[in-house]
């Protein structure tokens, strides 16, 4: 069972569950029914609220042109929950990678980046620029916190613009982009195929600035940058796409990855 004051997001196979005080939803029905949960189910697929949990008893959003939740996947969330933490295994990356024409193995040489695992449970870390519930792995979300701090008792802001986004959230960007008539091939040079994004870590982080539009390279001329520049280390945080990166991926001043390797 998932007890109530645990701030966490459990990342299950088909569903993830969040605190229901931290979500808002539409609708007076459904706020209502938020308004009294402990926890709130949501499609991993694609966001949609699922159900609401009340002292471990399941309520189901009433959405009569959706199909009729699986009763089995929440009892697997149930069970991921009770286990602990760990990472998710990679095995639903082929269908996704498909949908592109991608190969995983010929887009990890070609890029040389490897599959990334998401964990199963991720901390809440604060709110983001847009007051969303930024998740990220335990160690990074200390991390975060400290350097933030640091950074404004030295009189420089940073907020986070996106932290933990899981594979099925990445391949929605491509769609999206898709949609709007992008190129595959310059999607890939500014977002790393699904399954292989450092955000699936729940590491990463992307970092701005208040008045500074978010993940543009101008952030590089702030004080903001300078700073994480020359202090980011000492949190644990690296740059990870700098200017002429042998991944081929855009410059990122803004992509920020947590790992003890990093530390100075």
């Amino acid at each position: 069972m998932l007890t109530p004051p645990e701030y966490r997001l459990i990342n299950g196979r088909v569903y993830d569950a969040v605190p229901a005080c931290l979500y808002r939803a539409r609708g007076n029905a459904a706020a209502r029914q938020l308004a009294t949960a402990d926890w709130l189910v949501r499609d991993r697929h694609d966001g949609r609220y699922v159900a609401t949990l009340h002292h471990g008893r399941a309520r189901f959003f009433l959405r009569s042109s959706r199909p009729r939740p699986h009763a089995d996947a929440l009892d697997e969330l149930l069970f991921d929950a009770a286990t602990g933490s760990g990472l998710r295994p990679l095995s639903d990356l082929s269908p996704l990678l498909t949908e592109l024409g991608l190969d995983a193995a010929e887009y990890a040489e070609r890029s040389g980046l490897a599959p990334v695992a998401e964990p199963m449970q991720l901390e809440y870390a604060g709110r983001d620029r847009y007051r969303r519930p930024l998740w990220l792995d335990y160690d990074a979300a200390k991390a975060w916190r400290r350097m933030r701090a640091a950074a404004g008792a030295e009189g420089v802001a940073l907020d986070a613009i996106s932290g933990f986004r899981s594979a099925h959230y990445q391949m929605g960007i491509f769609r999206r982009k898709l949609a709007r008539g992008s190129a595959l091939a310059d999607i890939l040079q500014v977002n790393t195929a699904p399954g292989f994004s450092e955000h699936h870590s729940g590491r990463a982080l992307d970092i701005g600035t208040p008045g500074q539009p978010p993940a543009e390279e101008g952030f590089e001329a702030t004080p903001a940058f300078a700073w994480l520049q020359a202090r980011a280390g000492d949190f644990g945080f690296a740059l990870s796409y700098p200017r002429g990166n042998r991944h081929g991926i855009a410059y990122e001043p803004w992509h920020w990855c947590w790992s003890e390797r990093a530390q100075s």
